[in-house]
């Protein structure tokens, strides 16, 4: 593979590791607002912002760590076939259902980047009683599935490699 493949693959690596492991731990931000919503119903008035900002943890979480989800091919798979087939077999269809989740998050990307600029150019709101302003957890998403796009296009040359018998 050329050295600029080389280099974006690691680089796209080492940034989803580090926003991943990030990611990773606002499991325990979002405990903890439920455990204070818990908490607050029992014993006083409950909070409004609660349910939305656990959703919002929840996003978060679940988007920022989808590329480093990716990188360790941790993802949920049907493999009812794939286990029997030689490696490099496996490289090449991996490297076809890569490319149909690429095509995916492209389209996600431009529908996320639109819903980014409606939220930012109108001041878009909730329409829940807190009414938070829906453009921070619109650009965490957006974000989100473009560092899922990088990591499917570093996952593809990865497996191309795998199919030629190099590695990456």
């Amino acid at each position: 593979m050329p050295r600029a493949i080389r280099v974006f693959v690691r680089a796209v690596d080492a940034l989803n590791r580090v926003i991943g492991r990030f990611a990773m731990y606002l499991i325990f931000a979002m405990l903890g607002v439920l455990l204070y919503s818990s908490i607050s119903k029992t014993f006083a008035d409950p909070a409004l912002w609660t349910l939305e900002t656990a959703q919002f943890l929840m996003v978060t979480y679940f988007l920022l760590g989808g590329g480093y989800s990716m990188q360790l091919d941790a993802h949920v798979r049907m493999d009812l076939l794939y286990s029997h087939w030689q490696p490099r077999t496996q490289a090449i269809m991996d490297a076809l259902t890569v490319g149909f989740l690429i095509f995916y998050l492209a389209l996600l990307l431009y529908g996320g980047i639109s819903s980014t600029q409606y939220a930012l150019e109108y001041g878009e709101t909730s329409y829940s009683s807190w009414s938070p302003r829906m453009a921070p957890i619109k650009i965490i998403m957006t974000i989100g599935v473009a560092l899922m796009l990088l990591q499917a296009i570093a996952t593809f040359f990865k497996d191309l490699a795998a199919a030629r018998g190099e590695q990456l």
